[in-house]
Parts: structure tokens; sequence; C-alpha cells
């Protein structure tokens, strides 16, 4: 099961990715996640914990990064995981941001349809949240 949503932003592909790369400040944009955190830099194998504003902290681990391209997170649960993965993609009007989310495991068909309804919900937001920051002029 996968839920994908993307948006074209004003702004570079390395701009985007130094959003991305300030883990501690994802709530900032996502307002599905209160916090976020990594134990040690933002690069393949680096573990944290995400605590989303609804439910518990579950820990995630970073499984592919190509900066100013890509980043991908695992999250996973007894019989659950969701695959988090975020694209960069140069565009004339700028850089076009997809984001991804795949559940699999033998509890995905029960939860994966709640998600799914949560995550379609979600993604819109959470893009044109990450999209004003990144166009914004003030932000670093």
């Amino acid at each position: 099961m996968q839920v994908e949503h993307r948006v074209t932003v004003a702004a570079s592909a390395a701009r985007v990715f130094s959003i991305y790369r300030e883990v501690e400040r994802w709530h900032e944009w996502d307002p599905d996640t209160k916090s976020a955190t990594l134990d040690g830099p933002f690069e393949v194998g680096s573990r944290g914990t995400l605590t989303p504003t609804k439910g518990h902290a579950v820990p995630m681990i970073v499984t592919e990064l190509k900066p100013d391209k890509c980043f991908t997170v695992e999250s996973k649960i007894p019989l659950f995981k969701m695959v988090f993965e975020h694209e960069l993609e140069t565009s004339e009007q700028g850089t076009d941001v997809i984001h991804r989310v795949t559940f699999s495991g033998l509890l995905s068909f029960v939860l994966g349809p709640m998600l799914s309804k949560q995550l379609n919900l979600g993604l819109p937001v959470t893009l044109g949240r990450l999209k004003a920051l990144a166009e914004s002029h003030g932000a670093a």
C-alpha cells in the first residue's frame, strides 16, 4: 500500500534539502509530526525517533540519502513497516518535491487504510508548509 503527493517549489533542491537536514525542526512544517530526532548526523544508518501528533514514538533509521536529491527513512514496529521517501527533481519552475509513504507487513491490511486516509489529508498540508518555508526570503 502506498500514498504519494507532490508539489512544485520555487526554490532550489539544495534549499529544500537544507530544510530536510534539520530533523529536529520537521515539526515546524509537518503538522503530523510532534517531534523527530536523530542520534547522529543526517546520513545513511543514523537512527532516531519519530513521534506523530497522534500516537507513540516509533524508531526510525535513514536508509537512503543523496544530498539535494532524496532521502528515505524507515519506521518499524512488530508486523508493520512504514517507508517515507522524499524525492527532489529539478524542473523549469524550481523543484518538484515528492513525498511517498509505503506500508508493508501483516498489520498493513489493518493499519494501512486508516493511515492512508490520514496521509492523503495530511501530506498536501505538509507539502504546502514545506513549500512556503523553502520559498520564504527570511529562511536560512
